[in-house]
């Protein structure tokens, strides 16, 4: 049984997991162990629905034996955790290669890469178009022949600037030899919302209700996480996605935004996916997105920034005063009920007497008035001499040692003994 394409016919969301391959174009590399973990950490994100959530691109097995053996590790040891899929060029050599690498895995899949427009087309196969999807749609039908139970997908590179009525023919009829979903790749990045929409519903018309269209949309204007919400408004189940948004150029859609946008709040999921839309076989479990950041980040050295949503390290911090008071009327969402993460109230030269004071206790210092006055002047001094906006908790510290510590001996020392009036006062000094 495909898994994901019941998934998708029973309108749940399925993440087509590219960090490990397309994700290798932005200048990463992935270990064979850590693939496996990952796709294991993420696989139980959904429990024990995860191969029904999850399609796990693993690698591109004909780039060298060593990937081969990454991807064969993968459909092997994570087979339980997700659907691995081995990824390949639309030839029968690749396609033999590519069902190797995952053959005799649960829920193990293939995608066949096939040019659409006359751009691609001519760089790829150098001929024309229809040529190019004559030519994939003979190789789809050589895999699923040789398939033996492992699912077919194929991506379609390109199809945005193809003659959709074109697509939309040859989606219908791989679907109609066997291809599991037919994935609609905007190769280069370039799609408005409302263009996304438009291709997904043109193509959903014209290929027929048995064809699965799948969203890969990528970030070049900034708009991966537009365009994929536009193709799941215009009724896609399975979106390409990405950890920390890692993919050719300017990335794609993370993985980390796109879920939490779809699982935190059932209001906005019904908006994208339809009021009578249940999403999950088993709801997300989203605290775990923080962890399986970092840890994608450690591995591939992509910085998790203070800006970056979702999982980034300013999620959970306050540094100003109201938000510090209020700090539900200033987010979007409680970090610490959806994410797992505490609260933090960092220092910077913005602070406030609350904030402050905040800080301090923390670090195990109660201030009075004057004393909190007195730091805040010197952690604004120290901000702006440094060009820096932040203060360390091990700084702030230090400073504080010194200034309760004085505080007291000040207080103890005996005052200086009045002069008495009959002594004449010294004489100046020459």
């Amino acid at each position: 049984m495909d898994v994901v394409r019941e998934s998708a016919a029973a309108g749940r969301v399925v993440l087509f997991e590219e960090s490990a391959r397309d994700g290798a174009q932005a200048k990463t590399l992935m270990s064979a162990d850590f693939r496996v973990r990952l796709a294991r950490e993420q696989g139980a994100v959904f429990g024990a629905d995860g191969p029904r959530h999850v399609v796990f691109a693993a690698g591109f097995p004909s780039v060298c034996g060593q990937e081969f053996e990454a991807t064969r590790q993968v459909a092997l040891e994570a087979q339980e955790s997700v659907s691995p899929s081995a990824i390949c060029r639309g030839t029968v050599e690749d396609v033999r290669l590519a069902l190797s690498a995952v053959r005799g895995a649960a829920h193990g899949r293939i995608m066949v890469i096939v040019a659409s427009s006359e751009a691609t087309a001519r760089a790829l196969v150098h001929t024309d178009a229809r040529t190019a999807l004559d030519r994939g749609l003979e190789v789809v039908k050589a895999a699923v022949d040789l398939a033996d139970g492992t699912a077919v997908d194929v991506c379609l590179v390109d199809a945005p600037r193809a003659d959709h009525a074109l697509v939309a023919e040859y989606a219908g009829r791989m679907t109609a030899r066997g291809a599991a979903t037919i994935v609609l790749a905007d190769t280069v990045g370039d799609l408005l919302p409302g263009q996304t929409r438009d291709l997904f519903h043109r193509v959903a018309a014209g290929a027929g209700q048995e064809t699965v269209l799948v969203s890969h949309l990528h970030n070049d204007l900034g708009l991966g996480l537009a365009n994929t919400l536009a193709a799941l408004e215009a009724g896609a189940r399975i979106a390409a996605c990405s950890w920390l948004g890692m993919a050719e150029r300017s990335g794609m859609v993370a993985t980390e935004q796109l879920l939490f946008l779809l699982a935190h709040d059932r209001d906005k999921a019904a908006y994208v996916l339809g009021h009578d839309c249940e999403p999950w076989w088993t709801r997300p479990d989203l605290t775990r997105l923080p962890g399986i950041a970092r840890m994608v980040s450690a591995e591939t050295g992509v910085p998790l920034t203070v800006t970056t949503p979702i999982v980034g390290t300013g999620v959970a911090t306050i540094s100003t005063g109201t938000p510090f008071t209020h700090p539900r009327t200033f987010q979007p969402y409680d970090p610490e009920h959806h994410l797992g993460l505490a609260p933090t109230v960092v220092l910077t030269h913005l602070a406030s007497r609350r904030v402050l004071r905040a800080v301090a206790g923390r670090l195990g210092h109660q201030l009075d008035p004057a004393q909190t006055g007195e730091a805040l002047t010197w952690v604004k001094d120290r901000a702006y001499r440094r060009n820096q906006a932040e203060v360390a908790d091990a700084d702030f510290a230090e400073y504080l040692a010194g200034l309760t510590t004085a505080a007291p001996a000040a207080a103890q020392a005996p005052a200086p003994e009045p002069v008495p009036e009959s002594t004449p006062a010294p004489a100046p000094a020459p």
